[in-house]
C-alpha cells in the first residue's frame, strides 16, 4: 500500500487530510492512484493513519477521508549509529539499510583517514539527499518515525557531545577490543534501550582517535576476527544491537 508523508498534523483530530506537493504528485503521477484508492499517511513521529481517497485536484492535490488510525509499531532499540563517510554511493545504502534496521539517528562522520571531504553547500546538499533517502525508506518499509540524518561533523566534535546515548560502542580493530557480543549482553542486563555505534572509514581510526575516544567513554568492541567493509560493519553492529536490545 502506497504511504505518504504528512508532518506536523494531528491525525486524532482530523476528519479528512489533504496531501499536496511532491506526495501527492508522487502518489498521483507515478503510484497512479485514484478516487477510491486507499492510502496511508504517517507523520514522521510515530502515527499513521489510513484512508481513502476522496478527492484529487490534478496532479498536485489529494485528498483523504474514512480516516483509521492505525496501531503503534512495538517499541525498539533507540541506536544512533554515527558512521565516517565512505567513498562512492556506499552511504546513501547505509542510510537506506540502517533506516529499515529501526535507526533513530545517524551522524555522518570526517575522521582523519575519511576519503571524502564535504563541506558548505556540498555538505548540505548531500545531507538532504540522505535524509531524502531515508523518507523514502521509511514509505517503502512501514517505519512512521522519521529518523534524523544529521550534517557532516568532525570525529573531534562527536566525542564532545554529552546528550548523545550513555551506552557508546566504538566498533574496532584493536587487541583489547572487548567481543560485542559480551558487551551486548551486559547491557541488556543492565536496562539499556538506547545505544550509539560509532564505525571508522576504510583506513579505519587512527591510534589517535581511538585514544580520544576511549578517554570520551567510549567501548571499543570487537565484530570478529573477519575485516569488515564499513556498511558490513554498520549492518553486523545494528543488527547485534537490536537483537540485544529490543524489548
Amino acid at each position: 500500500m502506497h504511504r505518504c508523508y504528512l508532518p506536523g498534523i494531528d491525525f486524532s483530530t482530523a476528519s479528512q487530510l489533504v496531501v499536496e506537493g511532491e506526495e501527492a504528485r508522487h502518489a498521483l503521477r507515478v503510484m497512479r492512484l485514484r478516487v477510491g484508492d486507499v492510502c496511508e499517511v504517517f507523520d514522521g513521529a510515530g502515527h499513521a493513519v489510513r484512508g481513502s481517497i476522496c478527492a484529487v485536484e490534478g496532479s498536485s492535490s489529494l485528498t483523504l477521508h474514512r480516516l483509521e488510525p492505525l496501531p503503534p509499531l512495538p517499541p525498539v532499540a533507540r541506536i544512533t549509529l554515527a558512521i565516517a563517510i565512505p567513498k562512492g554511493a556506499n552511504m546513501e545504502l547505509i542510510v537506506q539499510k540502517a533506516v529499515e534496521m529501526g535507526v533513530s539517528r545517524i551522524i555522518p562522520l570526517l575522521t582523519e583517514r575519511t576519503i571524502v571531504r564535504l563541506s558548505g553547500k556540498d555538505a548540505e546538499a548531500k545531507t538532504a539527499k540522505w535524509n531524502r533517502t531515508a523518507l523514502e525508506a521509511c514509505k517503502q518499509c512501514g517505519v512512521n518515525t522519521l529518523p534524523i540524518v544529521e550534517c557532516p561533523q568532525t570525529y573531534t566534535r562527536l566525542l564532545q557531545r554529552q546528550e548523545l546515548p550513555a551506552l557508546r560502542l566504538q566498533c574496532a580493530i584493536v587487541p583489547h577490543a572487548r567481543p560485542m557480543r559480551a558487551a551486548l549482553e551486559e547491557a541488556r542486563a543492565a536496562g539499556h534501550k538506547e545505544a550509539l555505534l560509532l564505525i571508522g572509514p576504510e583506513g579505519d581510526f587512527s591510534p589517535a582517535e581511538y585514544a580520544a575516544a576511549e578517554q570520551a567513554g567510549y567501548l571499543p568492541l570487537s565484530l570478529g576476527p573477519i575485516i569488515l567493509r564499513v556498511e558490513t560493519a554498520a549492518f553486523l553492529a545494528v543488527a547485534a544491537t537490536r537483537y540485544a536490545l529490543d524489548a
